[in-house]
């Protein structure tokens, strides 16, 4: 559940506070156009932000050389370590970007364009950072964060779970196979929970044991504060072997913006959108980049424009927009011949 509300617009030089500090499975999203003439332009990920803070990871894009180059490093004591350059530069100048780093046990995946740039191995603890800098030849668009997904206690019996349920699942019966028929898990974390654990100088305790979340299929979840740009989703899991099809949804209402539905039975991914109680045109072109009885990673990448989904690791699908009040689209579904393993945004 995402409870940090994204930063629009900065200007330069910039620092900003991690609410919570950095931890597994989170993820900064940063929007932004390299300024035609840049020679270089930086992101801090800090331990803190006065007098001269530790650097977890410098990201340095570099135009001022004899090859455009990223160069990566950490400061620890007021002292560099060796720096990791990675050519070329995926960012180029005076075109837009989009800039994702993914909190790992081991490193950070940064992720650029929808791509998979490189890895940076930790050399200072990531719970430390809790500041993000930037500055120099670059205009930002906007900043936002991502925690993993948080599945509370169910509700109890009786619980209202959504007055178009039954309307849903009719009308999705008529673009996909179902999944499982039994009743979706809905997750949906009660105000006071989520305006406790957003709460500035709010630290969580771990209690002596924390159960596992559970991830089961149909799956469903509110995604807090809806979609905007550089927001992302995370979906892992494994095919079943004897899969037909299975289906991502972001929906609002009783609508769907976004059906991302990889289909066995036809070899093909169909993207589309349910509005006003019909389907749009299909979307079938790309690939098929899933594979019966195979794990899995989808990242689906908001935009201003459009949705950009990576599979393992590489850009498959854009989608434009055809809902545009992003904020509105607060629900995520998973549903079909699939396991999950994890589900962040």
């Amino acid at each position: 559940m995402a409870c940090q509300q994204p930063f629009f617009n900065p200007r330069l030089p910039f620092t900003g506070c991690i609410q919570g500090a950095l931890h597994e499975g989170k993820t900064i999203t940063m929007t932004g156009r390299v300024l035609p003439g840049s020679q270089r332009f930086y992101v801090n990920l800090q331990c803190g932000s006065r007098g001269n803070p530790d650097i977890a990871l410098h990201f340095n894009p570099r135009y001022d050389e004899s090859k455009d180059v990223v160069v990566c490093n950490t400061m620890q004591h007021s002292k560099w370590g060796p720096e990791e350059r990675e050519y070329p530069a995926p960012m180029t100048r005076g075109a837009n970007f989009t800039l994702m780093f993914l909190v790992n046990r081991d490193s950070y995946s940064l992720i650029v364009n929808g791509a998979h740039f490189m890895e940076y191995l930790h050399r200072l603890s990531s719970s430390r950072v809790d500041t993000i800098f930037v500055d120099g030849g670059v205009e930002i668009q906007s900043i936002a964060f991502s925690n993993p997904a948080v599945t509370p206690p169910p509700p109890q019996p009786g619980y209202p779970v959504h007055p178009h349920s039954g309307q849903r699942n009719q009308a999705m019966s008529h673009q996909s196979k179902s999944g499982p028929k039994t009743p979706p898990q809905w997750c949906n974390a009660t105000q006071a929970f989520s305006a406790a654990f957003c709460a500035p100088g709010f630290f969580q305790t771990p209690p002596p044991y924390t159960p596992q979340p559970s991830f089961v299929v149909p799956y469903k979840n509110i995604m807090v504060g809806g979609l905007y740009p550089g927001r992302n989703i995370i979906v892992q899991g494994v095919v079943n072997h004897n899969a037909d099809r299975f289906y991502v949804n972001l929906r609002f209402n009783s609508e769907v913006a976004l059906h991302f539905n990889p289909r066995f039975d036809e070899n093909t991914v169909v993207r589309n959108s349910l509005l006003k109680e019909q389907w749009g045109p299909e979307e079938r072109k790309g690939g098929m980049p899933f594979y019966r009885g195979q794990p899995f990673t989808v990242t689906i990448t908001c935009d201003t424009k459009c949705y950009r989904v990576m599979v393992n690791g590489v850009q498959m699908f854009s989608y434009n927009h055809r809902h545009f009040l992003l904020q509105q689209i607060d629900i995520l579904e998973v549903e079909g011949d699939v396991s999950l393993s994890s589900v962040l945004f």
